[in-house]
């Protein structure tokens, strides 16, 4: 126990730190590593038969559109997550016997104003830089707004959208990020790894062989984002509300031929893909700013601690 001349209040934050949640399961190092291997050799193994087998993501995702529309073939590839996000917290509440609110938050409930605030704000810049890029490049969207189309698509996207996001959030934000805190005994390290490995879970996309391997510094730059805000708010609302947000408005308001989530959208960006400032610029401006945003909110300090400061074994407690 580490104490100053406010000793509780030190070792209250130490010990509701969001990434040490996973000592409140049953431990045993063993449990973390089922679940990340076999999603990453799904991925891996997806992407593996792609590149064997000279496979056209793009051409095979054309012609699945063809054959069942777009919110079909969206919705048979979300499907898949609501049992990967029920696995997952099976594997969490049956076998660590930990509870998803500990999974989720150092709270003792869940914030659900920091989920809806976040939301607000990424839905809102989303909306934003787009009409503005429609009113300064009309020539590269064209409105594919179709009323009876657009609400079944969004009535999907409101039920699926979340559960994909959640999935991907609780996996590498969650749980390997409080495994892996709990097995190298820092922070750093798992806010590395877990970027790392969001970004190589999207390699597969249709975009990033259509862009080139650059994408992934935006995929890599998020999973970046994503943590940081994790560890600094000690609780996965923030990430919760951003990734859905992003996901959400994006599949109901722009999407193109060349992406992995094609839908009926309102707009279909019709521009020829390519490696542009436009990739970086989430990366270096847009998270630094909502950072600047959510730390001035949430008053947060502690930055060398939270991102960089060593876990004591548990027997140190």
């Amino acid at each position: 126990m580490i104490l100053n001349k406010n000793g509780f209040l030190i070792f209250n934050r130490i010990l509701f730190m969001y990434i040490t949640q996973g000592r409140q399961g049953r431990l045993g190092m063993w449990k973390y590593l089922p679940i990340p291997i076999v999603f990453l050799m799904i991925m891996g193994l997806n992407y593996l038969l792609i590149q064997l087998l000279g496979i056209d993501v793009t051409e095979l995702m054309r012609k699945e559109i063809l054959a069942k529309g777009k919110t079909r073939v969206f919705a048979e590839n979300m499907i898949p997550f609501v049992i990967l996000l029920g696995g997952l917290f099976f594997w969490v509440r049956y076998v660590h016997q930990q509870s998803l609110l500990s999974l989720t938050t150092s709270r003792k409930k869940v914030d659900w104003s920091r989920v809806l605030f976040i939301f607000t704000l990424m839905s809102l810049f989303i909306i934003i830089s787009t009409y503005a890029a429609y009113l300064v490049k009309p020539e590269i969207y064209e409105v594919n707004f179709e009323p009876t189309s657009f609400i079944i698509l969004a009535c999907v996207s409101l039920v699926l959208i979340p559960i994909q996001t959640s999935f991907e959030e609780y996996l590498f934000r969650g749980y390997l990020m409080q495994g892996l805190g709990l097995a190298f005994r820092n922070k750093w390290l798992p806010l590395i790894l877990t970027s790392v490995l969001f970004g190589v879970m999207h390699a597969a996309n249709p975009e990033v062989e259509k862009i080139g391997a650059i994408l992934m510094v935006y995929y890599i730059g998020t999973g970046l984002f994503l943590g940081i805000i994790t560890l600094m708010d000690e609780g996965l609302e923030l990430a919760l509300g951003f990734h859905a947000a992003n996901n959400l408005i994006t599949v109901l308001l722009v999407t193109a031929d060349w992406t992995a989530l094609q839908t009926d959208s309102i707009f279909i960006d019709v521009s020829e893909p390519s490696a542009g400032f436009d990739i970086l610029l989430p990366v270096l401006i847009v998270f630094p700013i909502f950072l600047f945003i959510l730390s001035k909110k949430y008053k947060w300090t502690g930055w060398k601690d939270k991102l960089m400061g060593a876990i004591a074994p548990k027997e140190d407690r």
